[in-house]
């Protein structure tokens, strides 16, 4: 079958398309007709080599579609479940079958779309183990470093709904978007901490970060205990700033609560760009420039041939 993937480790000039072995679910696993799939950061950081794969291998980390068949061990589930979950090995859904862990997959509610569902493993999932790890009361200050993205916009409105006071740094043409959602917007650059300072003039209670290296080391000087402080963009900078690594749940109970909230209303996955794959070059070039606005994703018809 055709996917779109990286031949070896390396930069964009890596990725191709590739035709492979259609894959065969092992235990614990899924076999899906993906109908759509997320595109993230983490997939051009698995082409660069940053989590250790090698290629040839086909990109996509978190998919939904319809179960085709199940591996050994696999209970909970059954042949034409309407499902979203996490691929094995970050790898493997941007093709029209693919492999989903059943451990880190759920049931697609009737309300959701497949391309809101596909958004939820990871982005919505990130943001989700994220506030539960840094534990802050109702009515702390909560500071989203680069709120305007897949991950960023989850966490504010799982953060408001928990009675977390919101304030993000993004470019101001995300500023109104970000407001809606009831956060206090920050406008990126030159004088950012300066600005940051006005908006909280006591400091932060917890920082979520999505930049990374010089940005994050700047606001992370507001933080009133450091140990609060998760980036998902420079793990080794938290660390040595004294916060936290993150620690992912990857859990069926989390996505079947997230599901749930999309169903309700309560939360927004904000999927803004809906593609082909066969733009998935394009679509990934987008997600690894910072450019994207709320989510994009990938789409395969049901009708989808492998030419």
């Amino acid at each position: 079958m055709r996917g779109y993937g990286f031949v070896a480790v390396g930069g964009p000039e890596q990725q191709a398309f590739l035709e492979v072995d259609e894959p065969t679910p092992g235990p614990g696993e899924l076999l899906v007709a993906v109908r759509a799939a997320g595109v993230n950061p983490g997939d051009w950081k698995v082409r660069d080599g940053s989590y250790g794969a090698v290629g040839p291998a086909v990109l996509g980390r978190e998919v939904a579609g319809t179960v085709l068949a199940l591996g050994s061990d696999v209970t909970g589930f059954a042949v034409d479940d309407e499902v979203f979950g996490g691929c094995p090995d970050m790898q493997g859904g941007w093709a029209r079958r693919a492999r989903v862990t059943a451990g880190f997959a759920a049931h697609r509610p009737n309300g959701v779309s497949p391309e809101e569902a596909a958004a939820l493993p990871v982005a919505a999932g990130t943001a989700w183990d994220a506030l539960n790890q840094l534990d802050l009361p109702p009515g702390s200050l909560l500071l989203v470093n680069g709120g305007g993205g897949g991950v960023g916009i989850p966490i504010i409105q799982l953060a408001v709904a928990r009675g977390l006071r919101v304030v993000t740094t993004a470019s101001p043409g995300k500023h109104a978007l970000l407001a809606g959602f009831g956060a206090t917007p920050v406008a990126y650059g030159d004088g950012v901490l300066d600005r940051l300072r006005e908006v909280a003039p006591d400091g932060v209670d917890g920082v979520f970060d999505l930049v990374g290296a010089d940005p994050l080391r700047s606001v992370a000087t507001l933080l009133t205990d450091p140990t609060k402080l998760i980036s998902v963009a420079d793990y080794g900078l938290s660390v040595e700033l004294g916060g936290q690594q993150i620690v992912r749940d990857r859990s069926a109970a989390v996505l079947d609560r997230l599901a749930a909230l999309v169903a309700d209303g309560s939360l927004d996955p904000h999927v803004t760009d809906v593609r082909p794959l066969d733009d998935a070059q394009a679509a990934l070039a987008l997600v690894e420039g910072g450019h994207a606005t709320g989510k994009v994703v990938l789409t395969i018809p049901s009708s989808a041939s492998d030419t």
